[in-house]
C-alpha cells in the first residue's frame, strides 16, 4: 500500500473521472481538497521555521509540476 500525498486514492479516482459519483459528491470532494490546500499553508510555515530543507523539497515538487 502506497502512502498518499495530498489526495487519497479515492479522491484521485473521482478527480480523474475514473469513479462515477454525483455532482454533489464531486463538489464535496473538491471542497475537502481545498481545505487540505489551505492547511498546507500552516505546514509550510512550520517547515520554514524548523526544516527549510524539507520546505525546499516541497517547493521543488510543487513548482516543477506547474
Amino acid at each position: 500500500m502506497a502512502e498518499r500525498g495530498l489526495l487519497t486514492d479515492r479522491e484521485r479516482e473521482i478527480i480523474t473521472g475514473e469513479a462515477e459519483v454525483s455532482d454533489s459528491y464531486q463538489y464535496r470532494v473538491a471542497s475537502r481538497i481545498r481545505n487540505k490546500i489551505e492547511r498546507m499553508e500552516e505546514d509550510a510555515s512550520i517547515l520554514k521555521e524548523h526544516r527549510t530543507d524539507l520546505l525546499e523539497e516541497l517547493q521543488d515538487v510543487v513548482c516543477e509540476n506547474n
